[in-house]
């Protein structure tokens, strides 16, 4: 089995059905040391995405940088930037590929985190999206089937959020609050905790 762009349009449509129920609570969770616009950033991203999905070209690089350009067109917001770079890095690194091993796709997020490090200038251990892609990258690591995949990913996801939930945000508008995010989730792997569960159905 392989990841082509239908499973791309397929993870698009459930993401984009999941926030719309959640993009609001999103919201407060990132208020509540953040600018509190995760939600409305990542699902105006996602009605962007469902309705220019059905147009997406079968060469997944091609695909991705147009997602890509479809993101950056409707959100302006620091979360909206990083997605946006994520996306450009996928298409970097699957260019000319109509499809992609599922086992390859912790190697594709290690490429995202690098590209994510350096665009919002932070690293691992920082308590941001990065700590939470990694947690996935790392459980998902040797795995084929993507239901295997996904679950393990999940897992990973969960133990980076249990890791750091008792850790200050170290960079970002939270860092600010220093040891009032303590105890805290940080809404941005909160968001890759839930994008993952909506894949997994």
């Amino acid at each position: 089995m392989t990841m082509t762009v239908a499973s791309l349009q397929s993870a698009i449509g459930a993401i984009a059905a999941g926030l719309e129920q959640e993009y609001e609570a999103l919201n407060e969770l990132d208020g509540q040391v953040g600018d509190g616009d995760l939600g409305v950033t990542l699902v105006k991203a996602f009605r962007e995405l469902d309705r220019i999905k059905g147009d997406l070209p079968a060469d997944l690089g091609q695909a991705s940088m147009q997602c890509a350009v479809a993101v950056n067109k409707v959100s302006s917001s620091s979360f909206g930037t990083l997605f946006a770079t994520a996306l450009m890095t996928i298409a970097k690194q699957t260019k000319g590929s109509t499809e992609v091993a599922w086992s390859d796709i912790p190697a594709l997020l290690e490429r995202v985190i690098e590209a994510l490090a350096a665009r919002g200038k932070s690293s691992l251990g920082d308590k941001t999206v990065l700590d939470a892609l990694s947690g996935a990258a790392k459980a998902a690591e040797g795995k084929s089937d993507p239901g295997e995949l996904l679950n393990a990913a999940s897992d990973g996801v969960n133990a980076a959020l249990d890791q750091f939930r008792d850790q200050p945000n170290k960079v970002g508008r939270a860092r600010i609050f220093g040891d009032k995010t303590i105890g805290l989730d940080d809404a941005g792997m909160v968001a890759v905790q839930k994008m993952v569960g909506w894949l997994r159905g």
